[in-house]
């Protein structure tokens, strides 16, 4: 059995030992880089690896070019999953401790190169910890393995097929920002406030419960049959400030049962702003 979105605290434990599996560490700190490897040097899940989204995640940015996330190269990212004891055949686990939304990079990257078995820690580590399950100090490696990437473009949208999209409204666009930088109230670490014009507020925080686990999968599935109304996912995209949050809308999504077909605009906010040509709407509507 593949875990392809979602995994419990008790699931994992029960595959710590397995030598194909390999558990990914995520945390990070928009504003604050250097705090996840730190969180991830004094206690980890036993056998993690640590993935930095800036350095490892990331391909270089390029200043008005780029957004602040762009994709490596498939060929790039294939070498690092291999340094990190990653092939075709491992069950990769992803955690962070933002209720999925770093994790969640990881878990699309995967999915780009063609990796279907990768899911995300439910509940992050705090729930791992909560339940006083093990943590171990220091840094591990696993024995490098070859990964062979299969990628997937169809999975993301240029910035030219979202300009191309916001003139004819072809396909949904929804936003996984707060509402605030929705709005344009607040620009977030974007000089540039607002939305792409024609975009829904999704905001990816509206997946989740009190106890920072994902909702249900019924409850799921309510929120984005609403949100897609007569659309079909294969028909959406999603974007958020720099290419992060939005795989989190897309986790739940599939997580709901409604499909894997949603698209990503991965420069995001970040990208659409590098060119003041391109149009910006703020408040409540689209």
């Amino acid at each position: 059995m593949h875990y392809t979105t979602l995994i419990s605290t008790a699931d994992l434990a029960a595959h710590l030992d397995n030598p194909q599996w390999a558990v990914v560490d995520c945390r990070f700190k928009l504003d604050d880089k250097a705090a996840g490897r730190q969180g991830y040097l004094a206690g980890h899940i036993p056998g993690a690896v640590y993935a930095h989204v800036d350095e490892e995640l990331s391909g270089p940015i390029i200043p008005g070019k780029t957004g602040r996330h762009p994709l490596p190269t498939a060929e790039q990212f294939a070498a690092t999953l291999g340094r990190w004891g990653i092939d075709n055949d491992t069950q990769v686990i992803a955690y962070d401790d933002a209720s999925g939304v770093f994790a969640g990079r990881l878990w699309w990257m995967l999915r780009w190169l063609g990796h279907d078995a990768v899911a995300v820690l439910d509940g992050d580590l705090r729930a791992w910890q909560a339940e006083g399950r093990p943590v171990v100090a220091g840094a591990e490696q696993r024995s490098p393995r070859a990964f062979v990437p299969h990628p997937r473009p169809e999975m993301q949208v240029s910035v030219e097929e979202m300009l191309a999209n916001v003139q004819s409204g072809q396909s949904k666009m929804f936003d996984a920002r707060d509402e605030a930088r929705y709005r344009g109230d607040v620009a977030g670490l974007d000089p540039v406030a607002g939305h792409i014009p024609g975009a829904q507020s999704a905001f990816y925080g509206h997946n989740l419960g009190p106890d920072g686990k994902f909702l249900p999968a019924e409850q799921l599935r309510a929120r984005y049959e609403a949100l897609l109304g007569d659309s079909k996912p294969e028909e959406a995209i999603f974007y958020c400030g720099s290419g992060v949050s939005l795989h989190h809308n897309l986790i739940a999504l599939e997580h709901a049962g409604l499909g894997r077909g949603a698209r990503a605009y991965i420069g995001s906010w970040s990208d659409w702003i590098t060119d003041p040509s391109r149009p910006i709407a703020t408040g409540e509507g689209t």
